[in-house]
C-alpha cells in the first residue's frame, strides 16, 4: 500500500495556535497528530506516503524528514489551494503505485484507531465487484457537518450527500479516509476539485463506490472543542488509572493528581497543586505552587506562577503566566504570549502569539 495525506490547509478555526504551526502538527497527548497517523500506517504495511502540503510546508519537512517508522515520505506542494481531489491527482506523478496496489488517501486532521489493513481488505473485495473507491464510514448523532452516505445490502454506496440539511436517512458519515484503486486517477483533474462534491457522486452513480464502517475511535480536530475532546479521549486510553509520566518529573507528596493526567518529560509541579482530571502537560512545563489545572492541554516550555487556575482551555508553547492568573471557558493562549499576574481570561478569549496581556478580558474576543 501507498498513501496520500492531505496536509495543506491553514487550520483557520484553530488560530491562534495554527498561526505558528500546521494543524497536523498540533499535539495529541504530547505527540503531533500526524505522528500517530504515520505509526498506524506503518503497522498496516504502508511503505510510502505523499504529504500534500501548502501552508507552513517546511514545518513538515523539518519534523519528519524523509522517513518515519520505516515509511518513506515525499512532499507534494500545491501551487495554490486545490481542494480535496486536486492534490491527489497532483501526487500521481510521484507515486510508484502498482496496478493491483491500494492507495490510501485521507484528510490529515483525522484522529482514529482504524486498522488500515482492514480497509485494504474490504476494498480488494469491492474491486472484484467493479469498485474503484471505498469510503471509511462512521456513525454519528449529528450529521450536519459531514457528508452522509447510504449503503445497499452489498455495501455499495447508493447516495452521497455532502453536509445535508433537513431530515436524513442515514447516520453514516464520510470519515475522510479512503481506499482507491489506481483507476481513481481517471476521475481526477489537477485543479481545484472536490472529492466529496464532484468525484464521489459520480462514482456512486456509476455504482463503483463502496463503504466500510469503522466502529472504533474517530474524530477530527477542526475546532478547539474537537481538539480537546480527542486529547482527552487519548488520555483516557493511556492514563485512566494513574498519571502517565513520560520521562522524569519533579513534584512532592502534596501534589494531587486526578487521572487521566499525562506529564511530558521534565515537568515540574509546585507544592499543593491539583492536576486533573483531563490534564495534559507538555515537555519542560513548570507549574507553580497551589495551582489547579483541569480539562486543559498545556504545550511545551510553559512557565506558570503560583496560585493559577486553568480550566477547559489550551496554553500554547513557550507561554509565560504570572501569579494568580485565571484562564477558563475555552480560552486559548498563543505561543510565546505573556500573561501578567492577577489577569483573568474567560469565555473564549483567544490571545495571539507573543501578545503581552496585562488586563483581564471576558470573551468571546481575540487579543491581538
Amino acid at each position: 500500500m501507498k498513501a496520500v495525506i492531505l496536509a495543506g490547509g491553514p487550520g483557520t478555526r484553530l488560530r491562534p495556535l495554527t498561526c505558528t504551526r500546521p494543524k497536523l502538527l498540533m499535539p495529541i497527548a504530547n505527540r503531533p497528530l500526524l505522528d500517530w497517523t504515520f505509526e498506524r500506517l506503518s503497522w498496516a504495511g504502508v511503505s510510502e506516503v505523499i504529504l500534500a502540503v501548502n501552508y507552513l510546508a517546511e514545518s513538515f519537512q523539518q519534523y519528519f524528514g524523509k522517513e518515519r517508522y520505516g515509511v518513506k515520505i515525499k512532499y507534494s506542494r500545491e501551487p495554490r489551494a486545490m481542494g480535496t481531489a486536486g492534490p491527489i491527482k497532483l501526487s500521481e506523478k510521484m507515486l510508484t503505485l502498482d496496478e493491483d496496489e491500494t492507495l490510501i488517501a485521507m484528510n490529515g486532521d483525522i484522529w482514529c484507531d482504524l486498522d488500515f489493513s482492514m480497509l485494504d481488505a474490504v476494498h480488494r473485495k469491492s474491486r472484484e465487484k467493479g469498485g474503484v473507491a471505498t469510503i471509511t464510514l462512521y456513525e454519528v448523532e449529528d450529521v450536519s457537518r459531514y457528508g452522509v452516505v447510504e449503503l445497499d445490502r452489498e455495501g455499495r454506496v447508493k447516495a452521497f450527500v455532502e453536509k445535508p440539511g433537513g431530515k436524513v436517512r442515514s447516520r453514516l458519515i464520510n470519515a475522510g479516509i479512503y481506499a482507491f484503486s489506481r483507476e481513481i486517477f481517471d476521475y481526477l483533474e489537477a485543479r481545484k476539485m472536490s472529492m466529496e462534491r464532484e468525484v464521489f457522486p459520480r462514482l456512486a452513480e456509476e455504482k463503483r463506490l463502496y463503504g466500510f464502517q469503522h466502529k472504533g475511535e474517530w474524530g477530527d480536530i477542526g475546532k478547539f472543542e474537537d481538539y480537546l475532546r480527542v486529547n482527552f479521549q487519548v488520555a483516557e486510553a493511556l492514563a485512566a488509572g494513574k498519571p502517565r509520566i513520560e520521562g522524569s518529573a519533579e513534584y512532592n507528596s502534596t501534589v494531587k493528581f486526578v487521572p487521566p493526567v499525562i506529564l511530558g518529560e521534565n515537568v515540574k509541579v509546585g507544592a499543593n497543586s491539583k492536576i486533573g482530571p483531563y490534564a495534559i502537560l507538555g515537555r519542560n512545563v513548570k507549574v507553580g505552587e497551589s495551582c489547579q489545572l483541569t480539562e486543559t492541554v498545556v504545550f511545551d516550555n510553559v512557565e506558570m506562577g503560583g496560585g493559577c487556575l486553568v480550566k477547559s482551555s489550551i496554553v500554547g508553547e513557550g507561554v509565560s503566566i504570572g501569579d494568580s492568573v485565571r484562564i477558563s471557558g475555552g480560552s486559548v493562549i498563543g505561543d510565546l504570549a505573556i500573561i501578567a499576574s492577577n489577569v483573568k481570561l474567560t469565555r473564549k478569549v483567544y490571545v495571539c502569539p507573543r501578545k503581552e496581556v496585562e488586563k483581564s478580558a471576558v470573551g468571546p474576543k481575540r487579543l491581538v
